[in-house]
C-alpha cells in the first residue's frame, strides 16, 4: 500500500481540530484552545491515532506564509512608520528585559548563564500567528492597538534573525571576537536591506504587471494560483537567498500586493487555504507536547510561565505608559504580548542543535506555549475589566497615566462616520451604474464603486474615484468598500454572480442599510426579499412596463390613463417597494 502519511495528517489534523474546535467554542473558549488539545489527541504522547509530526510542521509553516501574506496585504507602510517610535525601541527593550529576566531566574534553578540567555531570548518573542488571530477575532486589527502589536511584532522578527545570524559567532569560541560579530551583523544588515529594495522597488513594479494580466484573463483559478505562487514564491526565496525567516519574506510579498488595487480581491478570493493551514499550525504544537515535561519540571514550567505571562507584559505595559499612549492601548499591548511561538521554537533549535540548551528546554517551551496561548484570547478580552479593576483600586495611578497620554487618532471609520456625508456603495458599473453614479456625484453625493473587471478599476481610479476591486459576494470586500457605515447600496448589475449572498451579507454588516437590488428575473424577487433587499428592479418588469406603456399610447390612451396603469404594474411587480426617502447629509461648508 502507498505511504499516505499526507493525507491521514491532514484528515486527521482537521477532523480533530474540528470537533475540539467546536467544543472548546461552545463552552466560550477561543477556537484556538480546540486546535491545541486537537494536536495532543494526534500527538505520539496520547493513544489512537498519531499524526505525523514533521509532515504536520512542514504544513504548518504554510499556514504561517499564508497568514503573513495576508497580515501584509492590510498593513500598508504608513501604518508601519506612523507607530515605529513605539514599535522599534519598545521590541528591542522588550526583547532584551526579557532575555534578562530568563537568564537571571534560570539561573537561579541551576541553569548557566549562557544557557539562561538562549532560553529568555526563546521566549521574549511573541507568536505572530496568534496576536493575528486574536486582533482579528477581536476587530482591533486596524485600531492603534492593532497598528502597534503588528509593527512591535515586525520589529520583533527582524531582531530575531540577527540572533539567529549571531548565535552561532557570539557563542563559537573558535570565530574571531568582536570583529566576527560585527561582521556578521554588516552581513545579515545587507541582506535585509537588499531584500527590501529587492521586494519594494522590484517586486513592486513587477507583481502589479502580473497581476493584472493574470486578472484580465477573468479566471478565477488563474488569479488565486498566481497570489499562491507569489506569496509562497517570495517567502521560500528570502528564505534560502537572504537567509531570513520565510514568514518575513511572505509578510513583505503581502505588502507589496497591498500598495496595489489587488489588495482586497487577494485577501477574499486567492486566500481560502489560509485559515486551513493556520489551524495546522496550532495543532502542530500540540502535537510536540509532552506531559512527562510538567511532570520532571514543575518549576521551571512554572516560572517560565511566571515570566511570559508577567515579566514581559509588565515591560511592555510600561514601555507604552511611557510612550504617553491611554491606559488601555497598553493594557492591550501588554497582553497580546503574554504568549510565545513559531520563533521561540526556531531559537531553541538552534541552541539544542550547538549542544547548550538541555534536551527538556524543548519540552518546557512546549508546556508554556500551550498554556500561554491558551489563555492569551481570555486575557486580551479581560483588558476591559483589568481597565476597570486599576480605575477603582488605584485611581492615582491611572490619572497619571491618563494625565500623559496624547490622544489617539481616530480610526478610517470614525472619520468616515463623522464626516456627516451620505455613503453609497454602488455595486457595477455598465450602463445602468454608470448612470446611478453620474447622478449621485450630481446630486453631491460621492459613491465607492466595487467592480471586478481590472482595466474599469484602473480607469475609474485614475479619474479620482473610490473604488473597491473584488467580488461583492465577499465579505472582505463590502469591509474594504465601508458596509458598516454606509447609508445605502446600490446593486446595478443585473448579472452579478451570489446576488443574494450580497445582500445577505451587507444586511448582516449593516442592518439599517438602504439596499436598492436590480436583476434580470422577476423570479428572483422572493429570494432578494428574504436576503434583506429593500427595493427590487427586475429587467423583465421594465420591458413589460415600456410595452405596455408604448401599446396604450399607440391605442389613443390619455396621459392620465398610461399613469394609471404604470403605477398599477408598479404595484405589482414592485410591492416591496419602500417608499421612505433616503435622507441626505451634506457638509456645511
Amino acid at each position: 500500500m502507498q505511504n499516505l502519511d499526507l493525507i491521514l495528517t491532514l484528515t486527521g489534523g482537521f477532523v480533530a481540530a474540528l470537533v475540539f474546535g467546536y467544543l472548546t467554542h461552545r463552552f466560550g473558549l477561543s477556537p484556538i484552545v480546540g486546535y491545541l488539545l486537537a494536536g495532543i489527541m494526534v500527538s505520539p504522547h496520547t493513544p489512537g491515532f498519531v499524526a505525523n509530526t514533521e509532515l504536520a510542521e512542514q504544513l504548518a509553516e504554510i499556514g504561517v506564509i499564508l497568514l503573513m501574506f495576508g497580515v501584509g496585504l492590510q498593513f500598508h507602510f504608513q501604518e508601519f512608520w506612523a507607530v515605529r517610535r513605539i514599535a522599534l525601541p519598545g521590541a528591542l527593550i522588550q526583547s532584551l528585559a526579557t532575555a534578562a529576566f530568563g537568564a537571571i531566574v534560570m539561573h537561579t534553578l541551576g541553569w548557566g548563564w549562557k544557557v539562561g540567555i538562549i532560553f529568555g531570548l526563546a521566549i521574549s518573542v511573541a507568536s505572530t500567528v496568534v496576536l493575528t488571530r486574536v486582533l482579528s477575532d477581536n476587530n482591533e486589527i486596524h485600531t492603534q492597538t492593532g497598528h502597534i502589536a503588528l509593527g512591535w511584532l515586525v520589529m520583533e522578527d527582524l531582531l530575531t534573525v540577527f540572533v539567529l545570524v549571531l548565535l552561532p559567532v557570539v557563542l563559537d569560541p573558535g570565530i574571531g571576537g568582536v570583529t566576527g560579530i560585527m561582521e556578521a551583523f554588516m552581513l545579515t544588515a545587507i541582506k535585509i536591506i537588499i531584500l527590501l529594495v529587492f521586494t519594494f522597488e522590484v517586486g513592486g513594479r513587477l507583481l502589479p504587471r502580473l497581476l493584472t494580466h493574470i486578472a484580465n484573463t477573468n479566471s478565477q483559478e488563474l488569479f488565486t494560483l498566481a497570489v499562491l505562487a507569489i506569496a509562497l514564491g517570495i517567502a521560500v526565496g528570502s528564505a534560502y537567498m537572504f537567509d531570513v525567516s520565510m514568514a518575513l519574506g511572505a509578510f513583505l510579498a503581502g505588502m507589496v500586493v497591498g500598495r496595489s488595487e489587488f489588495s482586497t480581491r487577494a485577501a477574499t478570493e486567492a486566500l481560502p487555504l489560509r485559515d486551513a493551514f493556520a489551524v495546522l499550525f496550532f495543532v502542530s504544537i500540540g502535537m510536540l507536547f509532552d506531559w512527562n515535561s510538567l511532570l520532571e519540571s514543575p518549576v521551571l514550567v512554572i516560572a517560565t510561565l511566571a515570566i511570559i505571562l508577567l515579566g514581559k507584559p509588565l515591560v511592555a505595559f510600561l514601555i507604552v505608559v511611557l510612550m504617553r499612549y491611554p491606559l488601555r492601548v497598553a493594557l492591550s499591548i501588554a497582553l497580546i504580548l503574554s504568549q510565545i511561538g513559531e520563533f521561540s521554537f526556531i531559537l531553541a533549535t538552534v541552541g539544542t542543535n550547538m549542544n547548550i540548551l538541555p534536551a527538556n528546554a524543548q519540552n518546557i517551551l512546549v508546556a508554556a506555549a500551550i498554556i500561554s496561548i491558551t489563555l492569551n484570547p481570555l486575557l486580551y478580552r479581560a483588558g476591559g475589566k483589568i481597565e476597570r479593576w486599576l480605575n477603582r483600586c488605584m485611581p492615582g495611578l491611572t490619572n497619571c497615566i491618563h494625565a500623559r497620554c496624547a490622544p489617539a487618532p481616530a480610526t478610517n471609520g470614525q472619520e468616515n462616520k463623522q464626516s456627516g456625508q451620505t455613503h453609497v456603495i454602488v455595486i457595477g458599473y455598465g450602463h445602468v451604474g454608470q448612470t446611478v453614479v453620474r447622478l449621485l456625484l450630481e446630486n453631491d453625493i460621492c459613491p465607492t464603486i466595487v467592480e471586478l473587471n481590472i482595466q474599469t478599476i484602473q480607469s475609474l481610479r485614475s479619474q479620482g474615484y473610490r473604488t473597491v476591486y473584488g467580488d461583492a459576494a465577499r465579505f472582505n470586500t463590502l469591509s474594504e468598500a465601508g458596509i458598516k457605515n454606509a447609508h445605502a447600496l446600490v446593486l446595478s448589475a443585473s448579472n452579478v454572480k451570489g446576488e443574494c449572498e450580497i445582500v445577505r451579507q451587507a444586511r448582516e454588516l449593516n442592518p439599517n442599510i438602504r439596499i436598492i437590488a436590480r436583476t434580470i428575473y422577476l423570479s428572483n424577487r422572493k429570494k432578494l426579499i428574504a436576503a434583506g433587499a429593500d427595493v427590487i428592479f427586475s429587467d423583465e418588469g421594465e420591458v413589460a412596463l415600456s410595452v405596455t406603456e408604448m401599446i396604450l399610447k399607440q391605442f389613443g390612451a390619455t396621459p392620465d390613463q398610461i399613469n394609471r396603469e404604470r403605477n398599477r404594474v408598479h404595484e405589482s411587480f414592485y410591492e416591496n417597494f419602500v417608499s421612505t426617502p433616503l435622507q441626505v447629509k451634506k457638509e456645511e461648508t
